[in-house]
């Protein structure tokens, strides 16, 4: 299902959009509303949606200052406004499509359903890539090298339990209980682990899949993982986790 956030200024060309979403693009939904940058931001934040249909004028900034506050585009995005002159810095920001003012809905389910097509592959060629790293046996062997302001960690990747962000730092927990604050991004670390069974399955949490004891749908939803600990699971990665979960028992 492709998670879609509306966000812009005219209340009638939000619904507008959200009625063409609902009525002619398949596996999609609206998830929420923005009007503002400001709200955008938030709503991006809450919501963590699959696609962002972004207006580019608004009456506190434009569509591009949004994306420029952001840490991390990990949504695709379609800009939609009045403006063509926008059209070339649109492309520069990597969208996924420009549609013009007023809207033509044909354009519009079109340029949905491309992004949903996109979205529904890049996530199974993760499931793949994720799947296949945890059929082997890599983590037992694999070290990773962890500095603090005060030591230097050598710790085996399969010790790890979880990943969690601290701001810009991010902090390991492992099997002993040990706690690592490191002073790189999360982001980093999910790039260098994710070919060792480890799955983003929050913006702030980064889980060892092996180390899951189970999932919980209550609360929103959060596995649980050795001595009861909880990690909360963002809803547009359920799906993934739950193959990923029934891929360790294959």
């Amino acid at each position: 299902m492709l998670r879609v956030l509306i966000i812009d200024d005219e209340a009638k060309i939000r619904d507008m959009i959200a009625e063409i979403v609902k009525q002619y693009c398949a596996d999609s939904e609206v998830i929420g509303f923005a009007g503002s940058v400001k709200e955008g931001e938030e709503k991006i934040l809450a919501l963590h949606p699959d696609l962002v249909l972004l207006d580019i004028k608004m009456d506190d900034g434009t569509g591009f200052d949004l994306l420029d506050q952001l840490d991390r585009i990990d949504f695709k995005v379609i800009f939609v406004t009045a403006y063509q002159e926008f059209a070339l810095k649109a492309i520069k920001f990597a969208a996924l499509d420009y549609i013009l003012k007023p809207i033509d809905p044909e354009e519009l389910i079109k340029a949905v359903d491309s992004a949903r097509e996109l979205v529904m592959d890049q996530q199974e060629a993760q499931l793949q890539h994720l799947s296949a790293s945890m059929n082997n046996n890599k983590q037992s062997k694999k070290k990773i090298l962890l500095k603090t302001t005060d030591s230097i960690h050598l710790v085996y990747v399969n010790e790890i339990y979880y990943c969690e962000a601290d701001g810009g730092y991010t902090r390991f927990y492992t099997n002993t209980g040990q706690q690592i604050l490191v002073s790189r991004p999360l982001i980093e670390y999910e790039e260098m682990l994710q070919d060792y069974g480890f799955f983003r399955i929050h913006k702030s949490y980064l889980v060892n899949l092996q180390k899951v004891q189970r999932f919980e749908r209550e609360d929103g939803g959060y596995v649980v993982l050795g001595d009861e600990c909880k990690i909360p699971v963002a809803s547009r990665k359920r799906e993934q986790l739950l193959m990923l979960l029934e891929k360790l028992t294959e």
